[in-house]
């Protein structure tokens, strides 16, 4: 279908673009910018005009619970919220049940996600059999059934010679490794971060040594392997100069944040407010200003959702034994602009973050709106405000810190492929 997104602000960060720009769709490409190509006849004209136009959101972070935990969402139901939050590329942890440590488990999710055609879906394999960090994976056979990176989730991997292994074998074929940095005997059994607030309420701590001593293992592991190693949902200050020293030595390692923790600390838990128990945990006003400096400098690379949906009987428990996780793919989007406002960084940046950026995170060419690019596309409003309500939320996973915020900037269409796959009705 031939279509023309017209008067919009079109915003690319890869092509540094800020401008008022028609754009042109044509057999699921982008066909032109500006100008309409000789002969062009759109079938479909959206009428952009107080409208930003930009690529679709790239998340690298998004639990989908296929295969194995329907009971917490299903692929259409989070691929719903995927679109309705302009996200159309999104990168799955392997933690799924079974993990995705065989070829036909993630051939058999890409099926799924084809047959649905709302989002792209990037199956991040496991790296060890069942996440357990014994006997390594066949890398090869899962790259070729889809795999873009291996990682362990959130499971440990203690093993250091394992790990190092690990290493070796993606480093020798060119695979990325995703790692998320924490120590399994330092954080056993805990919930929050050690801190005030954890000591205030009596919940068992997680000391941000459990992140930088995991995380000089793998820059270590890193240096010795050459591999590409990407660190996942960074959430100390600490961790942050590790990584910025790192990258001033020239190692090939880049890493991510949560939205969560870009706007959350642990004085946000409150009073048992299991919304807030995340993983990581939600660290200090320290560490969160860290971070954010971490993003203004590039040291950290992208900003995930880190969109992890649970189940009401798991969340309405005490703070500790409550399930850690949050529902985020819809509030990506007006999160980042939101950290845009509060910190006076320009809009390409801010929306390289979750565009350009991510994308090659995963080795993807996407993320930007290139004559000939695929047809991936985002219209918000920017003035548009709402409130987060559970029941207006698409994903099956309600839970969220950010229940009853106001937001700013709404998602009024998405297409995939040049074609619209998600049209607001407000």
């Amino acid at each position: 279908m031939n279509i023309h997104i017209k008067n919009g602000r079109l915003i690319d960060p890869k092509n540094r673009i800020d401008a008022q720009q028609d754009l042109f769709i044509s057999e699921r490409r982008i066909v032109a910018i500006g100008k309409a190509p000789q002969d062009f006849i759109a079938e479909q004209v959206i009428e952009a005009e107080g409208l930003i136009v930009m690529p679709g959101l790239v998340d690298v972070a998004a639990r989908l619970r296929e295969p194995g935990y329907e009971y917490r969402a299903t692929l259409e139901s989070e691929m719903n919220a995927a679109v309705a939050g302009g996200v159309t590329s999104l990168a799955c942890p392997p933690d799924t049940d079974p993990p995705l440590d065989e070829p036909g488990l993630v051939e058999m999710l890409k099926r799924r996600a084809r047959v649905l055609n709302q989002a792209r879906v990037f199956p991040i394999g496991a790296l060890t059999y069942g996440l357990k960090g014994l006997e390594l994976t066949e890398m090869i056979e899962l790259t070729e059934a889809g795999c873009k990176a291996f990682s362990q989730a959130d499971a440990p991997l203690t093993d250091t010679r394992v790990l190092m292994r690990a290493m070796q074998y993606a480093a020798t074929f060119g695979y990325r490794v995703w790692l998320r940095p924490q120590d399994s005997f330092l954080a056993k059994n805990g919930v929050a971060h050690d801190g005030e607030v954890a000591t205030r309420l009596g919940l068992p701590p997680i000391p941000v040594v459990a992140e930088t001593i995991a995380l000089t293992t793998a820059l270590q592991l890193a240096r010795e392997t050459g591999v590409m190693l990407h660190i996942c949902r960074i959430s100390s200050a600490a961790g942050v100069e590790l990584l910025r020293a790192a990258k001033r030595e020239g190692l090939q390692v880049t890493c991510d944040v949560s939205m969560n923790h870009v706007h959350l600390t642990e004085m946000d838990i409150g009073y048992f407010d299991a919304n807030c128990h995340l993983m990581p945990p939600l660290r200090s006003q320290r560490d969160r200003a860290g971070l954010l400096a971490g993003l203004l400098d590039g040291t950290i690379d992208a900003i995930c959702s880190n969109h992890s949906p649970v189940d009401d009987d798991a969340k309405q428990l005490p703070f500790a034994d409550a399930e850690a996780g949050a529902t985020g793919l819809e509030l990506l989007l007006p999160l980042v602009l939101k950290w845009a406002e509060q910190e006076n960084v320009p809009l390409l940046d801010a929306l390289a973050r979750i565009t350009i950026s991510p994308a090659q995170l995963l080795g993807q060419k996407m993320g930007h709106l290139s004559v000939d690019a695929h047809a991936d596309i985002c219209i918000f409003d920017p003035q548009t405000s709402w409130r987060v309500a559970p029941a207006a939320l698409k994903s099956q996973g309600k839970n969220t810190p950010f229940n009853g915020y106001e937001m700013q900037g709404r998602v009024r269409y998405t297409l995939l492929d040049g074609q619209i796959v998600y049209k607001s009705q407000s």
